[in-house]
């Protein structure tokens, strides 16, 4: 294919923004709305990528900053691409670095804060490993302590050296510890001209890397729980030449499908949108309900190499004492490889015996519920029972919370 990407809508949600189609890559397609993993450092932590496809993973993301580190976007370049480099055959997702060098000015999760006195309240013991400026953000990795500085053009460089179909601009993430005025600057004097940065030096490296299927480019919406700062924002990205948007930033758990509107009624309706880090049942819905197309999250792997396993009525961990002697499948609704061939007693002992094997049955698991969730949204907006659907799936997923 010659365009970088090309979308398709083929079916809308009545009385919201959801929709389902079909983004098409130089490394196939993904059917939308759609989970995306996320394989870090170009693998998902004790899986292979043949155990990822097994969970009906469309596409992976990989962790720019973490790639730059080691072993090096040169070196993935050298071998191929990231494709090649990982033997992945479908689509691939890069981040931009951003959220991780910005996380290193207080290493605390979504909460970032890299400038003055606010930087220092917000890291308390930790220490400051990142500074920002108008041309980029500086950092300490967090490997060696060697000094490194991102800018937008390094950031893409990055990405096309790595090979991802969809890459990101290089943006700010501020928090919601960054008063209103601080959200104004951040958004005109960083996020919005990175952004033009990056678009600048895509097209160039596209252009010059003919040799390598053409990459395309989401820019990166911010903005905070700010009505008019999300809006202004997507507008401005939204009337440039992006492939498609990123939904990004911090923002409030209980207002998230209301900001998710806001952007999504500011930007060209004909383009992808993904959502940067969500995974929860309730947010995946608010989201797709609001018109999110993909998204993805480290946290269904994360919590199911700690024992934390998804079932239809909420997260169990399977480490507790009623799963010794339950020989049945975890999840007798669930047709991923683990729950088809292997007991809860077998897992609680891999767990307490620390087998590695513990973390890989129990991510395939988890990958494959989240994948499997929202395949079952996307055919609900097909059919038009989506909220019907939606009502039934959270009723049960959080009935012992209600309890």
């Amino acid at each position: 294919m010659t365009k970088p990407l090309e979308f398709t809508i083929h079916h809308r949600l009545d009385g919201a923004l959801a929709r389902t189609g079909t983004i098409t890559t130089p490394h196939g397609t993904i059917e939308t709305p759609a989970f995306i993993p996320v394989a870090t450092r170009a693998a998902m932590r004790g899986i292979t990528t043949e155990q990822l496809t097994s969970t009906g993973a469309q596409a992976a993301l990989v962790n720019a900053y973490h790639l730059y580190l080691r072993p090096g976007h040169e070196l993935i370049d050298r071998a191929g691409g990231i494709h090649t480099f990982m033997n992945w055959q479908g689509p691939t997702f890069s981040d931009s670095g951003g959220f991780q060098v910005m996380s290193l000015g207080v290493g605390f999760k979504k909460v970032v804060d890299m400038t003055g006195d606010r930087a220092e309240n917000v890291t308390k013991k930790k220490d400051k490993l990142a500074w920002i400026d108008d041309d980029g953000v500086r950092f300490k990795s967090h490997l060696d302590g060697s000094m490194h500085t991102f800018t937008p053009e390094l950031s893409m460089q990055i990405q096309h050296g790595i090979g991802a179909d969809i890459t990101f601009a290089f943006d700010e993430l501020t928090t919601l510890h960054h008063d209103y005025y601080y959200q104004i600057e951040s958004l005109d004097k960083r996020t919005h001209p990175w952004a033009e940065r990056s678009l600048a030096e895509h097209k160039r490296l596209n252009a010059e890397r003919s040799h390598r299927p053409p990459q395309a480019l989401f820019g990166v919406i911010q903005g905070a729980d700010h009505e008019d700062l999300r809006r202004k924002s997507a507008k401005f990205l939204g009337s440039m030449d992006f492939d498609g948007f990123g939904l990004g930033g911090a923002l409030r758990k209980e207002n998230i499908g209301e900001i998710v509107r806001w952007m999504n009624e500011e930007l060209p309706d004909d383009k992808p949108r993904h959502m940067l880090g969500i995974s929860e049942p309730d947010d995946i819905f608010a989201c797709i309900e609001n018109g999110a197309d993909t998204f993805d999250c480290v946290s269904p792997a994360r919590v199911a190499r700690n024992g934390a396993l998804y079932t239809r009525y909420g997260r169990v961990n399977v480490t507790r004492s009623q799963y010794k002697d339950d020989f049945t499948p975890f999840d007798a609704d669930c047709d991923c490889y683990t729950c088809q061939h292997y007991t809860s007693a077998y897992l609680h002992h891999l767990f307490n015996a620390d087998e590695l094997l513990s973390k890989t049955l129990s991510t395939i698991h988890n990958e494959r519920f989240i994948v499997r969730l929202v395949d079952d949204i996307r055919a609900s907006i097909a059919d038009g029972t989506f909220f019907a659907f939606k009502q039934r799936f959270l009723a049960d997923y959080y009935s012992k919370k209600q309890a």
